[in-house]
């Protein structure tokens, strides 16, 4: 099912059978794209949204010289641009990072959704909030942390997320982002980005090698980025309780 990791370790937010069958009766079409293909761009007119199924897309914003500010990563299970639904426009671009499979969603369709299931409608709006939310701790990241935090933080933010979808051990998941990405998340030059990863490196807490992330010391990488799950609403059974204590 292209639906299967929507919401998936989630508290509180299960899909049921129903509405699983539901959303996937919503999508229209399913494609696979390239890495480092824009699919939406800023200002243009928008009918449909779309969920990754595989791969990483992000959500980017270029500044007056062309350089790129990575503003959302996305990973499989995310519907990336819900929020076009009542927007229709977006202020930002949206591309893929890697090759990516994304399941296309029409407007029309949700439409008919937020008619007849409320509950369902519901579940769709905590994807957009838990969206919300992850924006807030992205500019916490940028405006409190140092170079050393704010990777920190992104790595075992995203560590959360491919565990919950499935995509992690808890300590081992592949990620297919460049150095230069990972710049572009943090808001460091690239050579910085190489500094700050020996660091941690050194430091005993992760290696980041070959599109590999390798988490040493999850409690410790966490406390390094001052990193506390509770904004990603994951399910308790999830074994993240060493990061949460890490913060105590």
């Amino acid at each position: 099912m292209f639906t299967e990791r929507f919401l998936r370790g989630r508290a509180g937010v299960h899909l049921d059978p129903e509405e699983r069958v539901a959303l996937e009766g919503a999508i229209s079409e399913v494609r696979t794209v390239d890495a480092r293909m824009t699919i939406v761009h800023a200002g243009e007119a928008l009918s449909h949204s779309n969920l990754l199924v595989e791969g990483f897309m992000c959500r980017y914003l270029d500044d007056r010289e062309g350089h790129r500010q990575l503003v959302a990563i996305h990973v499989p299970g995310d519907f990336v641009d819900l929020h076009a639904y009542p927007l229709k426009i977006l202020d930002h671009d949206v591309a893929t990072l890697t090759a990516a499979t994304f399941a296309i969603v029409p407007h029309r369709t949700l439409d008919t959704i937020l008619e007849t299931m409320p509950a369902l409608s519901r579940k769709l709006w905590f994807s957009t909030l838990l969206d919300a939310a992850m924006h807030r701790a992205w500019l916490f990241r940028l405006g409190r942390l140092d170079a050393v935090g704010r990777v920190a933080h992104f790595l075992s933010e995203t560590n959360v997320r491919m565990q919950s979808a499935g995509l992690s051990d808890g300590r081992r998941f592949a990620l297919g982002l460049t150095q230069t990405d990972l710049s572009e998340v943090c808001g460091i030059t690239n050579v910085h980005t190489n500094r700050v990863l020996r660091q941690l490196r050194e430091d005993g807490l992760c290696v980041f090698r070959s599109a590999l992330v390798e988490i040493q010391d999850v409690p410790g990488l966490a406390r390094r980025g001052q990193f506390d799950p509770d904004y990603l609403y994951i399910d308790g059974d999830l074994a993240i309780s060493q990061q949460k204590r890490a913060l105590s």
